[in-house]
């Protein structure tokens, strides 16, 4: 899943590009990671950092063999051949989604600039991609706008894949309400392969984008999160898109929340990740929805399998294993992440609650940790993290918003992933053969916790 928008307060503001050493030159093969924008074979990290008075712009910490080192690059449309100009409020490097999309070896990244003005008006959007090479990220080259806008917003969120098997990374950007997919390769001179339009109908307005393999095949698929809106109701959907060689087939929908009346927000959205819970091959789609039943929260898993998704469960914190009450503002599922914590093969799911009171402090937060097994995700066994737990660095204290950004990834190579958690200020808890363990967590800020690509 490309990175959400929630604020972490690890910020580095790097001033200018710094230079960097130059590894050996990557081979003509595609990226191993699409996030290894300098081809020296380690994950680096990417992320937004905004400095006042100006349009945004990306910061990079290159990876080393244990994990975020200590060299840093900054990107902004004021950088040498990176198209538009560094204007107030551009939101350029907001949202951004890494892979190779010229096959040259190194990543590569796409950056939306979502406030960027253009011929047919104010936000009308724009998505760059800046191009990997020996020495990180350089230059860039401007997507094609297919659907030029007022308030149209190209690039609210994105999501790479090769959607139709034939070896090139592709990449889906929401336009306004509809999500458009953008086929590889991608050349420097601006040209791509051809550009598809999913648009389900008038009622549905596209929020979030989640792509991954759901039936097994070699294509990726994607699911598109978004708003249905009628004068009966609000609710919250998650549409199925079957990748495939010569099409993208539409699917199925999974209704993830709704109430009555059209008085709510009309930006419902979730977070999502696709995973395979249950190890059968088959990648099962999760998706938080923080605003349902009075923010409370709940996370919906549609499990996957030959034909695409088939069944679905429901987690909240009433869940027969999970820990905690579901209380309004709890905002259970804002933020979600799949990794295999234990090291058994199955993946499980952190799932943030920012808004969780504890003790009287309000929007303390908590982490809730769903381990993954033959029959799918369960409570039994699922892990809570708070500030309170033994073990976990700083002082419970309100609005400290634990959990307001979580990640599971895998950056001491030990085979299991670690959990990252952003309040204020940025954790990390080492993932173990027992699950994620509070023995050598640490306060963290070699790079913010949104700079962790999916």
């Amino acid at each position: 899943m490309p990175i959400r928008t929630t604020a972490t307060l690890a910020t580095f503001l790097v001033a200018g590009l710094i230079p960097l050493t130059l590894p050996a030159a990557a081979s003509a093969a595609p990226a191993k990671h699409g996030d290894d924008f300098n081809g020296d074979g380690y994950r680096d990290y990417a992320y937004s950092s905004f400095s006042a008075g100006g349009g945004g712009g990306v910061t990079v910490v290159f990876g080393t063999a244990t994990g975020p080192g200590s060299t840093h690059q900054r990107i902004t449309q004021a950088s040498p051949g990176v198209p538009g100009a560094d204007e107030a409020d551009d939101m350029f490097g907001e949202v951004r989604a890494a892979a190779d999309f010229d096959g040259d070896g190194y990543g590569d990244l796409a950056v939306a600039a979502t406030g960027e003005n253009g011929s047919q008006g104010a936000d009308q959007g724009a998505v760059t991609v800046l191009w990997g090479s020996a020495s990180g990220l350089s230059e860039g080259t401007t997507l094609p706008n297919k659907n030029p806008g007022r308030n149209n917003y190209m690039g609210k969120d994105l999501a790479t894949g090769d959607f139709n098997g034939d070896g090139k990374q592709d990449l889906a950007v929401i336009n306004d309400s509809m999500t458009y997919v953008y086929r590889g390769p991608f050349k420097r001179s601006g040209t791509t392969g051809t550009v598809t339009k999913l648009d389900k109908t008038t009622s549905f307005y596209a929020s979030a984008l989640i792509s991954g393999k759901v039936n097994g095949d070699s294509k990726t698929d994607l699911a598109i999160i978004g708003d249905v809106v009628s004068p009966e109701y609000i609710a919250s959907d998650v549409w199925f898109i079957k990748g495939g060689a010569s099409s993208l087939t539409p699917g199925n929908s999974l209704r993830l929340e709704s109430q009555s009346g059209n008085g709510g927000s009309s930006e419902r959205g979730g977070d999502g990740v696709i995973a395979d819970f249950d190890k059968d091959g088959y990648g099962d789609i999760a998706v938080g929805t923080s605003l349902y039943s009075t923010h409370k929260g709940r996370v919906s898993v549609w499990y996957g399998s030959s034909t695409g998704p088939s069944r679905s469960t429901r987690f909240t914190q009433s869940t027969s294993g999970v820990a905690g009450t579901p209380e309004n503002y709890d905002e259970f599922g804002d933020s979600v992440s799949a990794g295999d914590v234990n090291g058994d093969g199955y993946a499980d799911l952190a799932v943030g609650v920012r808004g969780e009171e504890i003790d009287g402090q309000e929007y303390a937060g908590g982490v809730h940790v769903l381990k993954g097994r033959a029959s799918g995700l369960s409570g039994t066994g699922s892990q809570w993290f708070a500030r309170n737990t033994p073990g976990v660095p700083g002082a419970l204290t309100a609005d400290d918003q634990f959990g307001g950004l979580v990640r599971l990834r895998d950056t001491d190579d030990d085979g299991t992933a670690d959990l990252y958690v952003s309040a204020v200020g940025s954790l990390r808890l080492p993932g173990s053969a027992g699950g994620i363990t509070t023995a050598g967590a640490t306060e963290y800020d070699a790079a913010p916790i949104d700079s962790f690509l999916e």
